[in-house]
């Protein structure tokens, strides 16, 4: 009994404490739309990091997130805002790159379906941001991802 009530009060110390950690972040997220795994969201470098993403500072953005990818690989959440990074300083093909690591870790991955989704649009090819629309419709039917670039799909037909 007394090991069963130590293990309670040890998770409910745990998830008060990542519930303090979720409060404590300052910066909302508006560059990067991104749902995080439990990893990205307990490593102390990673609200930094995509503190930089949304406020636009790429370049210092990629040298945190790089080294935090080379520190512990295969988090989806860190190769999406290398991708989102890449991407947004006209690196393409790179970013295509980190995008596909992210979907191959975690197929739906908001973020990174949503933004290769994006980046399909700004290489002018518009089926396959619409296959990228059609995965986000199958794993969230009106999450902010969805929208987001369902919107952005319709002003790309819009402007033609």
């Amino acid at each position: 009994m007394t090991i069963r009530l130590y293990f309670t009060v040890m998770g409910i110390t745990l998830l008060v404490a990542l519930g303090a950690l979720g409060m404590a972040e300052t910066t909302p997220a508006q560059a990067a739309d991104t749902t995080e795994t439990t990893a990205s969201e307990v490593d102390p470098g990673y609200a930094p990091a995509k503190a930089l993403v949304d406020a636009g500072k790429y370049e210092e953005a990629l040298t945190a997130l790089k080294k935090m990818d080379a520190q512990s690989p295969d988090n989806p959440d860190v190769l999406n805002l290398i991708g989102f990074s890449l991407r947004k300083t006209g690196h393409m093909n790179l970013a295509l790159t980190y995008y596909t690591k992210a979907l191959a870790l975690k197929p739906d991955h908001l973020g990174a379906n949503e933004y290769l989704g994006e980046l399909y649009l700004e290489l002018k090819q518009q089926a396959k941001a619409a296959r990228q629309l059609e995965i986000l419709r199958g794993v969230c039917t009106d999450c902010e991802e969805f929208r987001d670039l369902q919107a952005k799909i319709r002003q790309t037909a819009e402007a033609r």
